[in-house]
């Protein structure tokens, strides 16, 4: 895109507070961008290759919507941490390998979508943030769901395709988690806590794919109580 066009989009951003840069084979933020920190709501550089995130992006304190999907990056730094607005964080198919402490400190997050990178440690950085709804970690390198994770708000929590074979019982303490997605892991049958099925608040468990048949969580002492609340999810919908 050249100067005049990014200018035209520039103008339109002054007046809406929204820019859009998607497909535009950046490889850095574009010159005159951080002019427009103090106006913008929603920022959407997806589909581009940056490697990194700029520092400036701290700047940028009124953003609410970031989208930073389909990059190259390898870490979400710390000054997106600065962004105390933020309410939606979506930087999906990346090759993002880290997430800062700062995040912590995004206390308005309501969506996070980390699908498609290379995270093996469970990002911590997310519990404690009471309006998360759903935090999509999917098709990342995960191994163990740990012990913190019990201080996670969320009500849906996605790790399908990652490569975990320890869940913490812990996680059954999590007070809003309503939905868990752990289809296509490492799960043993025996690697499914008790606690999670007959003291947790989940009513929708998503196995398929793991080390067992779907059908043997039957067997598991607990399974009665995570039905009873599952079915009667279900007749609230009919």
């Amino acid at each position: 895109m050249g100067n005049s066009g990014l200018k035209q989009h520039y103008e339109t951003a002054k007046k809406t507070g929204v820019l859009k840069l998607s497909e535009r084979k950046l490889e850095e933020f574009p010159p005159n961008l951080s002019a427009l920190a103090p106006l913008l709501r929603t920022l959407d550089l997806s589909h581009n290759i940056f490697t990194k995130v700029p520092g400036d992006i701290r700047n940028f304190t009124l953003l609410k919507h970031l989208n930073l999907s389909y990059n190259k990056l390898t870490v979400l730094p710390e000054q997106i941490g600065a962004l105390h607005k933020l309410e939606s964080l979506n930087a999906s198919e990346n090759h993002i390998q880290t997430v800062a402490s700062s995040l912590s400190k995004l206390l308005h997050l309501k969506q996070v979508n980390l699908s498609g990178n290379h995270i093996v440690d469970f990002p911590l950085a997310f519990c404690n943030l009471k309006h998360l709804d759903v935090l999509d970690l999917s098709r990342n390198k995960l191994t163990t769901i740990p012990d913190n994770v019990s201080q996670l708000y969320t009500i849906e929590l996605n790790l399908n395709q990652n490569q975990i074979s320890f869940i913490s019982e812990k996680l059954a303490e999590c007070s809003r988690l309503k939905t868990l997605r752990l289809e296509e892991n490492c799960l043993q049958l025996n690697s499914i806590p008790k606690q999670v099925l007959e003291n947790s608040k989940i009513t929708n468990l998503a196995l398929e794919g793991n080390l067992f048949e779907a059908k043997q969580l039957s067997d598991l002492e607990g399974y009665e109580s995570y039905m009873e609340r599952y079915t009667a999810v279900k007749k609230k919908l009919f």
